[in-house]
């Protein structure tokens, strides 16, 4: 049986603007650095084994508290990336629609095969997510617990994957900023035990995909 306590990074700039990310980055708001460091001191009440990040700039800056609190220097994980959206990143929904009306309509449909220009189809990130997710897995096994400091998307692959729902499904559940959530994965069997847990933060989290 492997542990996972999987968090999305803080707030960023960029989440207040409704500006999409992808692989692109942008700082922590204020708000941001605040629910990092109310994230780190809800951890350090956890036993953990590894701390594990992206290598995106949002992901490590909220896991610096985190690792200070733990005493652990984080491992970087490049395949815990957000979705790659290629041409789309730094651009408003509304831009997208102005500007790549089609990506913007095959993206509201869910189109789990349509693979965005220059960056990736939600199949291939999907696909992506599990591999990494359940290679750690292997990686620590015997009862260790992992801290994952990762992004929306993944966490809602990770979330999609365990409850067995679809990725032409529209989302019905929360992935707050800095939100605290706990899986279980034993003899490949995925088990969610907490999600979106927000209570030790300070302020509302914001919540998107």
């Amino acid at each position: 049986m492997t542990s996972f306590l999987l968090v999305r990074h803080g707030e960023t700039l960029w989440n207040r603007a409704g500006r999409l990310q992808g692989w692109q980055d942008s700082p922590l708001s204020e708000a941001g650095r605040a629910q990092a460091d109310a994230l780190a001191a809800r951890l350090a009440r956890e036993r953990i084994d590894s701390l594990v990040a992206s290598d995106l700039g949002r992901t490590r800056e909220t896991a610096a508290p985190i690792a200070t609190r733990l005493g652990i220097e984080p491992a970087l994980a490049p395949r815990l990336r957000e979705r790659c959206y290629g041409d789309l990143e730094g651009l408003t929904w509304d831009e997208i629609q102005r500007a790549y009306p089609e990506a913007y309509a095959r993206l509201l449909a869910r189109d789990a095969d349509y693979v965005v220009s220059g960056g990736e189809s939600a199949m291939q990130f999907r696909d992506r997510v599990v591999a990494a997710v359940e290679q750690l897995a292997r990686a620590h096994p015997g009862g260790a617990t992992i801290a994952v400091v990762t992004h929306g998307g993944v966490l809602g692959m990770v979330y999609r994957h365990a409850m067995r729902i679809g990725l032409e499904m529209p989302r019905t559940f929360g992935i707050p900023n800095a939100g605290f959530n706990r899986l279980r994965i034993e003899g490949g069997r995925w088990t969610v035990e907490a999600w979106a847990e927000t209570a030790h933060l300070p302020e509302g989290a914001l919540d998107d995909e």
